[in-house]
């Protein structure tokens, strides 16, 4: 099972799951020699930890607790409200960060709030926002687990809810009030997942997601995903964000303004959760593709608000390319991904994979890991993304082994 590195502050809460171990994926550690840089912070995190049942206050005293903090009149009714109507989860659940970390969220965003991140709050002086997810029907396979773009829809939503309850959120997915000003929005530049165990049908899901610095123009964030009653960490995952112009759609960099908005919600981390791969995806040689679909194209519904494809589809086409032998005994351990250009409505494109891991791909039985190289490219050449998906044989528990070499 893979470790983990958290982001560390100077306010400590009682270690709860033991000492986290860095994650050393495929084997090699990447070199984080040079802080992350661009944003300033005004604390650092020591420890990021979940609570276990044995030691869990009464909601009641957490309830008390947490409502200290809540001064004024309009804020103590919302929680009051949130309180009666969120019996979905644990009183203690319910409290949010009302107060807002620097300023007071507007009468549309209240009710956002309430509508959208009820059973959300927000943990390490509002730097990490925290959500249970129960896994719904419609989010399953045949094998009764939650399918990969279901847990990266998760990504998704809980990142767009920890602006929401801040208040950061203001315009698209996840623009600042200063980027809208600017016709700013956020892009994926990479993003990298490692799945230990695949949450099954009705279980219920304990998700932290938190922002730091990535080099001088990037906004890196990272999930946690532990199952919500024993703490075992079912997923982890990393991305790298940046900003591009909505109507060029060219790279923009961070400008003051926008930092300034950003900085008191950054966390000042050493390094992402997940070492990245260091071995570097190269550009798949056409003609040595193993498998080849093509004639894929984007549809109406393929598209965000931003009015680009979905992160979600580009799996999707990926996955188009893998053999259907090896997801009938494999399952999907982990995926890196490196988006290079957009494609829009009228794009037609194709998708190609080449086994990289010893053997062939018609002797799968013969290997308990299979690794494989992905290329998503336009019809004319042109690349729209680069791939590497790792897949562990199913153990007889139904299992996704951990991603160790």
């Amino acid at each position: 099972m893979f470790s983990l590195m958290l982001p560390s502050t100077s306010k400590t809460m009682s270690n709860l799951t033991g000492t986290p171990t860095r994650s050393s994926v495929g084997g090699r550690r990447a070199d984080y020699s040079t802080a992350a840089g661009g944003f300033p912070v005004r604390l650092h995190v020591q420890s990021l930890l979940r609570k276990t049942p044995s030691s869990l206050k009464s909601p009641e005293k957490i309830m008390k607790h947490d409502e200290m903090g809540i001064v004024s009149a309009p804020e103590r009714k919302l929680v009051k409200q949130l309180r009666a109507s969120n019996t979905r989860f644990s009183a203690a659940d319910s409290i949010l960060a009302v107060n807002g970390k620097n300023k007071k969220l507007t009468d549309d965003w209240e009710s956002k709030k309430l509508d959208l991140v009820a059973g959300g709050r927000l943990l390490q002086d509002g730097l990490v926002y925290r959500q249970n997810i129960s896994v719904r029907s419609f989010e399953i396979g045949g094998d009764r687990k939650m399918s990969f773009g279901a847990l990266l829809n998760h990504l998704q939503d809980t990142a767009l809810n920890q602006g929401i309850i801040t208040g950061l959120l203001v315009d698209g997915f996840g623009s600042t009030r200063e980027m809208s000003r600017n016709n700013l929005i956020w892009v994926v530049s990479t993003l990298h997942v490692v799945v230990d165990r695949y949450p099954t049908w009705t279980e219920v899901v304990e998700v932290d997601t938190w922002m730091y610095a990535s080099g001088k123009n990037g906004l890196g964030r990272d999930w946690i995903f532990r199952d919500s009653k024993t703490g075992e960490t079912l997923a982890n995952a990393t991305s790298v964000y940046v900003m591009m112009n909505r109507e060029t759609r060219k790279l923009s960099k961070i400008a003051k303004e926008m930092r300034d908005e950003l900085e008191p919600y950054v966390m000042d981390c050493e390094r992402p959760i997940i070492n990245k791969d260091g071995r570097k995806i190269q550009k798949l040689d056409v003609s040595a593709a193993d498998q080849r679909c093509t004639g894929l194209s984007p549809g109406w519904k393929d598209m965000d608000i931003n009015q680009h494809v979905s992160n979600v589809k580009y799996i999707d086409w990926i996955l188009e390319s893998v053999p259907h032998s090896l997801m009938e005994r494999y399952d999907l351990n982990a995926m890196t991904l490196e988006y290079k250009k957009e494609c829009d409505m009228d794009s037609v494109l194709q998708s190609l994979s080449k086994r990289v891991s010893e053997g062939s791909t018609d002797s799968f039985s013969a290997s308990k890991v299979v690794e494989f190289d992905h290329l998503l490219r336009l019809e004319n050449g042109r690349e729209i993304l680069r791939g590497r998906t790792v897949w562990k044989l199913r153990d007889t528990n139904n299992r996704v082994n951990s991603y160790i070499y």
